[in-house]
């Protein structure tokens, strides 16, 4: 089972670095629960997309030096990665954007039921992410 969640924690960052929508968030369960860095919690794949879209918009994103670890049950495992962004439109109530790249440290811990994500946690130093933007 820790096989098999690894193998679906990568293949939703695959996803991501890919920028494939469909594929990433089929990964995801319907009423996904979604732990926003230093936000709000929100619930149900709809939401995700809605994220999804607005980060999107304002960040380009890849993901690398990619560690996953998982429970022996594989319902619960860790992420731990690097961020290599671009920033390319003002987000609300951040630094204006100007094409700035960063390079920040991050992880996410996953629920998985029915070998689909059920929640994600992710976190990362926003006051790092505003450093780098901001300088």
């Amino acid at each position: 089972m820790t096989q098999q969640a690894v193998e679906l924690i990568q293949a939703y960052y695959d996803a991501f670095n890919r920028q494939d929508m469909d594929a990433f968030l089929a990964l995801l369960t319907d009423d996904v629960v979604h732990d926003i860095n230093q936000g709000d919690r929100e619930t149900g794949k709809a939401a995700f997309s809605e994220f999804m879209v607005k980060m999107n918009r304002h960040y380009r994103e890849q993901l690398v030096d990619m560690v996953i670890m998982a429970n022996a049950e594989g319902s619960r495992a860790a992420a731990e990665f690097v961020v290599l962004g671009e920033y390319l439109s003002t987000d609300e109530g951040l630094p204006e954007a100007a094409g700035q790249t960063y390079r920040l440290p991050a992880g996410a811990f996953f629920d998985i039921r029915d070998g689909k994500v059920a929640r994600v946690t992710n976190y990362y130093n926003l006051e790092d992410w505003i450093a780098q933007v901001a300088g």
